[in-house]
């Protein structure tokens, strides 16, 4: 039954995540608190506050030519996160990412490499969602994996559809903090799979374009590229690395409210995360980006170079 279940995943013909089957994802080392286990015998209690209330903060890193892409910006990231969440991760910076190169190097990982990092308050006495029902020190699992894109080229491109779902407001739950509680974007997944898209484009409350349930937007309009305000989404890092390369590359770059009609008449558009990189959007709600898959000049194809040369300098 579980291997049964990998493979459904593995063979998904949908989505922005999707990756090669690799037969050595059966056989990792998974770390758990310092620990090395066997893929089928990594767990952790049933009484993590993880498991039980989705209380902890994580991060998706690749490993690139043996480097940590970006790695000095995610840990910026997670122990912001942990720290908004009043939560110890009980390790320096440093010593955490020893301990992400100790799990790669003991899985003989080199390159084509995802790890998902997760940090969460740690185990419980009794399920109750009080801090101070905690027992202990944090959870900290680190899972990496032989995970290697399925290139989705500009040919080809992804499909989104907006969700009823919003982004919402910083006092009902901070859309900003990289936290284990993701119903909405769930939500959102969901109801973009049902209607046979790839992804949900997700608003703000005052319905602005705000982002994807789990990846980031941007629009193209003549030689200008636009994001979401960032006020209701998670400051992605390779969002935020492809706004600091147009700005260092003189490539007009905003950070605005838009609406969906301003996306419908878009050149071209893209979105942007961690494991593929930049991928281009061919349709929106059924309409197709008007510069998607032509002979004509793109300004997409120019930051996709842009970005892979940052990784390689990384």
């Amino acid at each position: 039954m579980f291997g049964n279940t990998i493979n459904a995943v593995n063979h998904m013909k949908t989505g922005t995540h999707r990756y090669q089957t690799d037969p050595r994802n059966q056989t990792i080392l998974i770390n758990i608190n310092g620990e090395l286990f066997p893929r089928a015998e990594a767990k952790i209690s049933v009484f993590d506050s993880g498991f039980i209330l989705g209380d902890g903060v994580w991060e998706g890193i690749r490993l690139h030519h043996g480097k940590l892409a970006f790695i000095e910006q995610h840990m910026q990231r997670l122990y912001a996160g942990a720290k908004a969440l009043d939560m110890d991760i009980g390790l320096s910076p440093q010593a955490l990412i020893q301990r992400l190169m100790d799990t790669c190097q003991a899985n003989e990982m080199y390159d084509g490499v995802h790890i998902r990092l997760m940090v969460t308050r740690g185990e419980k006495s009794t399920p109750y969602q009080d801090p101070r029902a905690t027992i202990g020190s944090a959870t900290i699992v680190i899972i990496a994996e032989h995970k290697t894109p399925i290139k989705i080229d500009n040919s080809e491109g992804i499909s989104l559809f907006t969700t009823h779902v919003r982004r919402g407001y910083p006092d009902v739950q901070d859309p900003k903090l990289n936290t284990h509680s993701k119903l909405n974007c769930i939500f959102a997944c969901i109801q973009a799979a049902k209607a046979l898209a790839d992804e949900a484009l997700m608003l703000d409350p005052h319905g602005f374009v705000a982002t994807c349930n789990s990846t980031h937007f941007f629009i193209i309009r003549g030689q200008e590229v636009w994001t979401s305000t960032g006020d209701f989404c998670l400051d992605g890092i390779t969002r935020r690395n492809v706004i600091n390369l147009c700005k260092a590359n003189n490539i007009a770059v905003f950070e605005k409210n838009f609406t969906l009609s301003e996306v419908y008449s878009a050149d071209e558009a893209f979105i942007t995360g961690t494991f593929a990189g930049l991928t281009a959007v061919k349709q929106v709600d059924g309409r197709k980006i008007e510069k998607f898959n032509t002979q004509q000049p793109s300004l997409l194809q120019q930051l996709q170079t842009l970005y892979l040369n940052l990784i390689e300098q990384e």
